[in-house]
């Protein structure tokens, strides 16, 4: 596993996981531009709507896919999506007064 491929966030998740073989994380994958082969491991490996061209998908997958994808070089690194939260549902917003 290429840990240098990973954030912050995401390493330390996947210390958490119980089950290595379980798609449980949502990530983001950032490659160079992907061949048909590139586009077979992808796909394999659990990600879908692939198309040659792109460069980021999101997936869901298991730490074991995470780590094979950590190995290819045209992987370029692997973010945890993270959850989003409304600027007007309160979290972290403070109120400005002018």
């Amino acid at each position: 596993m290429n840990y240098q491929k990973f954030d912050a966030p995401l390493s330390m998740a996947l210390k958490d996981v119980q089950n290595t073989d379980e798609p449980s994380l949502q990530v983001f994958i950032h490659t160079k531009p992907v061949s048909n082969a590139e586009t077979a491991t992808l796909e394999n490996l659990g990600v879908s709507g692939v198309t040659s061209g792109k460069d980021v998908f999101t997936a869901t997958l298991s730490p074991n896919a995470i780590s094979q994808l950590s190995e290819q070089p045209w992987v370029q690194h692997v973010k945890l999506s993270q959850t989003l939260h409304l600027a007007n549902q309160g979290y972290g917003m403070k109120r400005v007064r002018f």
